[in-house]
């Protein structure tokens, strides 16, 4: 009860105190071929159904698994994975792409981190169970599963991957964001949001 109440209050901040629109209701996605694309793509784009595989960098795919008619508003959690994983290919301290106030910081310290210790990604991470699990007016909030075990931290100097592994590679984990649309008709994301979801691969 005490969850559901701050969320509730979470959305109320992020949606300016607009009135309550129905929560979407995600469906499971059907079997279809997986297809491959490169990032960054026209923000505008449609989200596919199924499974799509992302080029990031060298050496560095996302893999989405989009649920069945995903929402548009998907897209957005997505964005922000690929874009946050491109940055750290790419060696960058700030990513702020999409995102405003507390998550811009949220993400360019985690960015800046990978930066800092000179390290970088290889291999396949997973981005499934994609929803959106609340909306109030224009606030929302989105939900993921994330499977990184497919992900092998680098040294961005040598090219080999660093011993021991990051603790944090080797469990699926929840993520959730706080977004907002814009005047501009824009959803940006404000916050990264505690996630208590247990994810199974």
């Amino acid at each position: 009860m005490r969850r559901a109440a701050t969320m509730l209050s979470l959305l109320l901040v992020v949606g300016c105190g607009a009135a309550a629109e129905r929560p979407y209701q995600p469906e499971e996605a059907p079997p279809a071929a997986d297809t491959t694309r490169a990032f960054p793509t026209d923000a505008a784009e449609q989200p596919s159904e199924g499974p799509e595989t992302v080029r990031i960098a060298d050496g560095l795919r996302a893999r989405i698994e989009w649920p069945a008619t995903p929402d548009p508003l998907l897209k957005v959690m997505v964005d922000q994975y690929v874009g946050t994983r491109k940055a750290v290919a790419e060696g960058r301290r700030v990513y702020k792409e999409g995102l405003e106030l507390d998550a811009a910081v949220q993400a360019s310290d985690w960015v800046a981190s990978f930066a800092d210790e000179r390290l970088t990604m290889r291999g396949v991470g997973r981005l499934y169970n994609l929803r959106v699990s609340a909306r109030v007016g224009k606030g929302a909030q989105l939900n993921a599963c994330v499977d990184e075990s497919g992900i092998r931290m680098v040294s961005s100097r040598t090219g080999k991957a660093v011993s021991p592994q990051p603790a944090w590679l080797r469990t699926p984990y929840g993520q959730s964001v706080a977004a907002r649309r814009g005047d501009d008709g824009v959803w940006r994301i404000r916050t990264y949001v505690d996630s208590r979801e247990r994810c199974t691969r």
